[in-house]
């Protein structure tokens, strides 16, 4: 037993979470890859307490948060003459590794891939300090083999990794419409198997799959292949919102210079509000980023779609952090995790305040 227990707790690290599609096309739950060239904006003005701040993210429009702000130079402006120095990751475990080692200070990350860190390190790695995205998940199918939700028994459905937030998402789905999966395996009444992102376009092509549980543009990618979009994931959820993007930041950085935290949750905020204001600017621009990141930008069937089933947040929307979790535990790919002291969002309702807007909540999982 105890045996089987590590292997969850393994198998559930190495998953990333929530997220969203990788734009480069590689699977979020992939290996990770060599590291990119880090990045290094222009700066102006004064300085805060650290000279440098290092800050990570995926090139995903479910972190577009991350790639507007750096894009147009919105954390630069908070920051003043303290350097960004930015690096993209392509896996959730890599993204912990590296503000474990102290090589990025901030980070964009799906919620597994923060819950597991912050498991892993019995709490002493990290805090989740705000909120990014929500929504942009769906489920996808070949409409030929599947008309309705009533149509999947022995049907083969794809999720990016066992373990994942979309793979959780799909089990717990299934759960409660009375379909018996083996988590493991995937083995069941619906056939769960796990596919990682770049190829479920060619295995819906080929009719290895009936269907996926997916990330955008993962979902936008099959529906120009033909595929018919069965159901939003946003539909499940109470007011249509889940985290699918947090902010998380090391303790070690948060302690030593909140000065420098603060400044760019200010940047995340006013990217936010930016993304609301101007939507198409902010897809243009995040397009441009993720094409700068990975040499391939989506053209407009694939970016329009998936872009505009994403809400841009600044509450980290705790409450469906620990739903999720629970889901995780209850599916058996995840022993009870503790997560108080998870989040702290004392500096995200200080700028919160600032701007006249109400705080957000952290559904008991606050440092106390």
């Amino acid at each position: 037993m105890h045996h089987q227990t590590i292997g969850r707790v393994a198998l559930a690290a190495a998953s990333l979470a929530a997220t969203a599609g990788l734009l480069s096309g590689c699977s979020y739950g992939a290996k990770a890859e060599a590291a990119p060239a880090k990045q290094t904006e222009a700066v102006s003005g004064a300085k805060l307490s650290a000279d440098t701040v290092k800050i990570g993210y995926f090139p995903n429009l479910t972190h577009g948060t991350a790639l507007v702000g750096l894009q147009d130079g919105l954390f630069q402006k908070e920051l003043g003459s303290t350097r960004i120095k930015s690096q993209y990751f392509n896996a959730g475990p890599a993204e912990i590794e590296a503000l474990n080692a102290g090589s990025i200070d901030i980070g964009w990350i799906g919620p597994n891939s923060a819950i597991n860190g912050y498991a892993k390190s019995h709490g002493t790695s990290l805090r989740i300090i705000g909120g990014s995205a929500s929504g942009g998940v769906k489920l996808v199918v070949n409409p030929a083999k599947i008309g309705s939700l009533d149509e999947l028994r022995g049907k083969k459905i794809a999720t990016p990794q066992l373990g994942g937030t979309q793979d959780v998402a799909l089990l717990n789905y299934l759960a409660g419409k009375g379909y018996k999966v083996d988590p493991a395996s995937g083995a069941g009444d619906v056939n769960v198997l796990r596919t990682e992102n770049k190829v479920v376009p060619e295995a819906y092509k080929s009719g290895s799959i009936d269907g996926a549980w997916v990330p955008e543009p993962t979902a936008s990618r099959l529906v120009t292949l033909g595929a018919k979009v069965l159901l939003d994931e946003k539909s499940l959820w109470p007011g249509g919102v889940f985290v699918t993007t947090n902010i998380i930041v090391s303790q070690k950085f948060l302690a030593a210079h909140p000065d420098v935290v603060e400044a760019v949750l200010r940047g995340a905020v006013a990217t936010n509000a930016f993304i609301k204001a101007d939507p198409e600017k902010a897809k243009a621009d995040a397009n441009l980023r993720i094409k700068a990141d990975t040499g391939n930008a989506l053209p407009p069937a694939i970016l329009d779609p998936a872009w505009a089933s994403i809400d841009f947040i600044d509450d980290p929307l705790a409450a469906t952090l620990q739903a999720g979790a629970d889901h995780a535990v209850a599916a058996g790919l995840l022993d009870k995790p503790e997560l108080a002291g998870i989040v702290d969002l004392t500096l995200l309702n200080k700028v919160l305040t600032a701007a006249g807007r109400p705080a957000a909540a952290d559904a008991g999982l606050g440092v106390k």
